[in-house]
């Protein structure tokens, strides 16, 4: 965690309006947020184009985040929304443009809500296949939304045992839904796993 006093330091600085942290913010993550974004989409203007939304966007809530993990995560995970926003933007304005739009019947729903709950189920099988201490850690942080810090006090292990446990868990469990990522993304659930 040797970056953890440099991140508080530049999130003290940039919630005073420095331009300097920010754009140190931005040197340092513009690279991995063009390559998150670059999962989902193909097209390199339009990668460029949500990049740059991202920081816009970063800037002007740079009053009211409070970073839990560190800038990069609070950034990555800002990379997969805008990303994933984007997509359903595009996909909804497709579907808007089909011409013989028929309204959604029952039979259709019920599909939609048994797909849903087949993946959570699925999610759950995933998650209880985790080792004891990596399941505990994992749910944590993503059910509980506690932050690293959190978890190795209430734990009373190290930061650094939090980190490793959280990349053990999605390791494991990008393997084991690795058939269903696809319908996560569309699902919004792929950024429980990254």
């Amino acid at each position: 965690m040797g970056s953890r006093k440099s991140d508080e330091i530049l999130s003290v600085e940039l919630k005073a309006n420095s331009q300097a942290a920010f754009q140190v913010i931005f040197r340092q993550h513009y690279d991995t947020v063009c390559k998150t974004i670059r999962r989902f989409i193909r097209e390199n203007d339009t990668i460029e184009d949500l990049a740059q939304d991202v920081f816009v966007r970063f800037w002007e809530r740079r009053h009211q985040i409070e970073i839990k993990t560190s800038i990069g995560a609070y950034i990555h995970r800002m990379a997969i929304n805008e990303a994933l926003s984007y997509l359903r933007k595009k996909k909804k304005f497709q579907q808007d443009n089909i011409e013989d739009l028929s309204l959604p019947n029952k039979e259709s729903d019920t599909v939609q809500v048994m797909e849903g709950e087949e993946l959570r189920l699925k999610i759950k099988k995933a998650i209880d296949c985790l080792p004891p201490k990596c399941r505990t850690v994992f749910l944590l942080s993503r059910h509980e939304e506690m932050s690293y810090k959190q978890i190795a006090e209430k734990l009373e292990i190290s930061i650094k045992t939090v980190e490793n446990q959280i990349g053990k868990a999605l390791k494991i469990m990008r393997e084991q839904l690795k058939e269903h990522l696809h319908t996560l993304i569309l699902a919004g659930f792929w950024d429980c796993f990254f």
